[in-house]
Parts: structure tokens; sequence; C-alpha cells
């Protein structure tokens, strides 16, 4: 089974996949750090260097590559990966595919990425805790159409790794 994080930066997708591909004793995939490897260059060298709609093509193939080669995993997936392309349909006609939107509430992102911002260049440039929110909102409003599309939601706001990865165990089995 390939067991597919959806959700937005900060919601816990690569935390929760690392424990959760321990637990299952699979392989773990983080779709970003696939990509910056297979390219050669951090993400933001890759928008900045090669543009967005590069970044998105090299994302949509080796998406699809990770959910063909049928080999079980935990795969987390970039805060918009599910949004562009049929990136949301491939991952939900998969066979063998599961997927889990990690839901966590604005209040609970901006808590969690104002102190990192500088680290994520899609957020570095806002300046305060209330941009960060009117940002967080919009994307949010675009984009859950296609998280709630995943097979599971999991409600991450006050949980504990552990108990979030089994609340997924629960679900898949």
């Amino acid at each position: 089974m390939i067991v597919v994080l959806l959700g937005y930066m900060g919601s816990g997708k690569s935390l929760i996949g690392k424990k959760l591909a321990q637990t299952l004793g699979c392989d773990f995939v983080d779709l970003d750090s696939h990509i910056s490897d297979k390219i050669n260059l951090s993400i933001s060298e890759i928008f900045s260097q090669k543009g967005e709609i590069f970044f998105r093509k090299q994302e949509a193939l080796l998406l699809n590559e990770l959910l063909n080669a049928k080999k079980p995993m935990v795969l987390a997936t970039g805060g918009g990966t599910p949004c562009y392309g049929n990136n949301m349909l491939d991952i939900t006609e998969s066979s063998g595919v599961q997927s889990i939107y990690l839901k966590t509430s604005v209040q609970e992102l901006v808590t969690r990425l104002f102190p990192e911002k500088d680290q994520r260049p899609l957020i570095a440039h806002l300046d305060s805790k209330e941009v960060l929110d009117d940002f967080i909102r919009k994307h949010l409003f675009d984009r859950n159409p296609y998280y709630m599309q995943a097979n599971y939601k999991i409600n991450t706001d006050g949980k504990a790794p552990q108990e979030i990865v089994r609340e997924i165990v629960v679900q898949l089995f």
C-alpha cells in the first residue's frame, strides 16, 4: 500500500510521514526532497532558476513515477501538489493508494509557520502573523476542494505526532 499524506505546509506531513512509515515498516518519501534530489537543486533554487511551471511538471512526473512503482511507502506531498494538473486524480485513482488529509486549523498553522517562515520561500516575505493568517486562509479556501477528496481526514490540532499516527493506522486497518 502507498499512503499519500496531503495538507497545507506546516500540517506535519513530513514529521507524521516518517513516524507512520516506521510504524508500518515501509519507506518514507518526501516528494519535495525527491524532486530536489533528482534535479540537484533546492526547491527555492528550482523556483528561482527554472520557474514554477518547470517545478510543477517535474512534480507531476515524479509523483506518477512513485505511484506507479507500487512499492509500499508513505509519501508526503508538497502542500500544493494535489492542486495542480491531474495530481489529485492520479492519487485518488491509483490502485493500492490511500490518501490522508492532515487537517490543521489556520490558527495552528500560523503558530507553527510564523517562527520558521524564513525557511519557507512561499511565506518568507510575510511580515506579521495577521498577514500570514490571511495568506493561509486564502490558500486553504482554494486548496480545500482538493484536500477534501482524500480517503481520510485527520484533524491534527492539539495532538501529539504518535496520536495522529495511531489514528491513521486505525483508519487504514
